[in-house]
């Protein structure tokens, strides 16, 4: 191991913890980001391990395995750093009206913020780094411990008087990290490495406290999450192991995280042991404008509604959490520039179609446009193009093709009855059961599957459904040919066919795979 290969994995580290800042504020707060919102009532679902006690009585894990391979190289050692939160349950208190001692209260309206209870997170890392000869046999542990203590911060006013405090209380919480290595079989030097991390909190619950998981979250790891590093050596993908070594990497057992390699490609010496399944070399979008905490949401849809909020329900989120006021403050202040970029973006088109060279590249077919049906776009030619155009695919017809259901063949104009599946059924489909509908085209998406695409009889907005190409889309087996059929699906000789300026013949809706109804 050199002094290059340190710094170059405590370099790693720094890039990693981005990625890892993401997982262990995974579904901190969530929009509307106010503590009285029904979604943030039950919190902490990713990375928690609770005390032992708690595991037992109701089924939630104290501890968490990572099992990886890796080849040691010129490594001497490995780096260690587990990092997780550490809950401090925050009250707000306000002198008493006898000027003697505090009071509890639900809520501190300031002209700022309105302060309430809440459980924020603070951060903890847990760093070592130990050689690997000691990680033979029984391993190396490591047993750490948190104290609890609690804390007291005065709120003023707008004129500088004390108002109010806000008291937060943190409970005292131990866990053990153990580490292991035995060798693969084969010529290849390489290791199989085992992570435990445990909660061995010696906390349990007495009577009151029975099945209430807010009195354990205090006494949990919360986000729990390793960051290992190999510095002079290499660690294997565990999805995409060479061929030497996938016999070893199926045989890995990993319980509640999974372990990627982390940092950019090209990078093997930092490994990111996480809560949820990633894959390998994950990475902020350049695109973020920062952490939105949110779990569930897309960050233009959250900027865009966290901007329509209220003055007092900003208010409320600014007291919620200090993590909260970032999120109103960033999209409070967020260039038009930043917004726009927040709609969407294309990356690695280039590596799925590759780039044409010579005057191909250059110079579009001269036949193009006279084939091409007009559709009032105009598509673009030269490299980088998408590497499926539905103007020139021949190999599928929308508007031709047709499928066989009870005897019956279905095709555009065809009348059928709406019958969805119940198992795989979205909610309004209960309002579609036993609906007449037009057939407007047949699909097939790349996985082989048909789809007939349909605008449901007394829709108002079928002219704008077909002039857009927006159908809904059910199976064969969803649908019944309509009793009474007045004619035959429409079928239409290539080289006569003229299509009426509603039919979406060049447009194959969602890159002709099908998402959900609409």
């Amino acid at each position: 191991m050199t002094e290059d290969s340190m710094d170059r994995v405590s370099a790693g580290f720094n890039e990693a913890r981005r990625v890892a800042d993401a997982l262990l504020f995974e579904g901190y707060v969530l929009y509307p980001y106010r503590a009285s919102a029904r979604k943030n009532q039950l919190r902490w679902q990713f990375g928690v391990l609770v005390p032992p006690a708690w595991q037992e009585a109701h089924g939630e894990h104290a501890g968490q395995r990572t099992e990886c391979l890796l080849e040691p190289r010129r490594a001497d050692r490995i780096l260690v750093e587990l990092r997780f939160l550490q809950v401090r349950r925050r009250t707000v208190e306000c002198p008493s009206p006898d000027g003697e001692g505090w009071t509890e209260v639900p809520e501190l309206d300031l002209a700022d913020r309105v302060l309430v209870p809440w459980d924020e997170g603070e951060e903890e890392r847990i760093e070592f780094q130990v050689p690997l000869d000691r990680l033979a046999g029984e391993g190396h542990t490591l047993r750490f411990d948190r104290p609890g203590g609690v804390g007291r911060e005065p709120v003023h006013d707008d004129a500088g008087r004390v108002v109010g405090r806000l008291v937060r209380r943190s409970r005292p919480l131990a866990g053990e990290i153990l580490l292991a290595t035995e060798p693969l079989p084969g010529p290849f030097g390489a290791l199989r490495l085992t992570a435990t991390v445990r909660n061995v909190s010696g906390w349990a619950p007495d009577r009151r406290e029975h099945g209430d998981r807010e009195a354990a979250l205090p006494h949990s790891l919360i986000g729990a999450h390793l960051l290992l590093g190999l510095p002079g050596g290499r660690f294997l993908s565990m999805t995409d192991p060479p061929e030497w070594a996938k016999p070893a990497a199926r045989l890995c057992r990993n319980e509640h995280t999974w372990p990627v390699l982390a940092c950019g490609e090209g990078r093997d010496d930092v490994l990111l042991s996480s809560p949820i399944i990633l894959d390998d070399h994950p990475a902020v979008a350049a695109e973020s404008p920062g952490p939105l905490y949110d779990a569930t949401e897309i960050d233009e849809i959250l900027s865009l509604r966290t901007a329509a909020l209220t003055d007092r329900e900003k208010r409320e989120a600014r007291g919620t959490d200090a993590r909260a006021a970032e999120v109103i403050d960033l999209v409070d202040g967020m260039p038009a520039e930043v917004m726009e970029r927040l709609h969407g973006a294309i990356r690695g088109l280039r590596e799925v179609t590759g780039e044409a060279t010579g005057e191909s590249a250059r110079r579009p077919d001269p036949d193009a446009a006279a084939t091409t049906p007009s559709t009032g776009l105009t598509l673009p030619t030269g490299p980088g193009l998408p590497w499926w155009d539905p103007a020139q695919d021949g190999g599928q017809s929308p508007g031709q093709d047709t499928v066989t259901v009870d005897g019956q063949r279905l095709g555009v104009g065809s009348r059928v009855v709406l019958r969805p599946g119940l198992r795989r059924s979205d909610a309004q489909d209960i309002f579609l059961a036993g609906r007449a509908a037009t057939v407007e085209a047949v699909l097939q998406d790349f996985d082989g599957e048909t789809h007939i695409a349909v605008t449901v009889d007394g829709d108002p907005g079928i002219d704008v459904r077909r002039q857009q190409g927006r159908f809904l889309y059910f199976r064969p087996d969803e649908v019944d040919p309509a009793e009474v059929s007045t004619h035959e699906p429409e079928t239409h000789e290539p080289e006569t066919h003229k299509p009426e300026a509603h039919e979406p013949e060049t447009h194959k809706p969602e890159a002709h795979k099908p998402e959900g109804r609409s």
